[in-house]
């Protein structure tokens, strides 16, 4: 893992931010497959943010450290989403807007295989 990092807000809650290569070879907006993405996450720990990737298929997510913690433009954007998910290309390419999760993760939902239709 490239970087990471977190910030503990005033209400207790936690926004985390993690620089991951973009699962699923996704190429929205217009990157490589191997393009690193920045992740925020917006939850009540460090541990439930962690899960909360874990859970949309992304297993080796792992916050070692925090040299990279999220910016106060990182952390009012992820506040003002209502999924608390957002990611977007890193390094920032121009003035690239923050997108939603399911953007980085394709029509299936998650960062897994496709499931074939029944």
């Amino acid at each position: 893992m490239a970087g990471g990092g977190f910030c503990r807000l005033p209400n207790g809650t936690v926004v985390v931010a993690l620089t991951l290569t973009r699962p699923c070879g996704g190429t929205a907006t217009g990157a490589g497959p191997d393009a690193p993405v920045r992740v925020l996450v917006h939850a009540a720990n460090r541990a439930r943010a962690l899960t909360r990737l874990r859970n949309l298929g992304l297993r080796a997510v792992y916050l070692r450290g925090n040299d990279r913690p999220p910016t106060p433009d990182e952390i009012t954007a992820v506040l003002h989403h209502p999924d608390g998910l957002l990611w977007r290309a890193a390094p920032q390419a121009g003035q690239e807007l923050w997108h939603p999760i399911r953007a980085l993760l394709g029509p299936a939902g998650h960062a897994g295989p496709a499931r074939p239709a029944a």
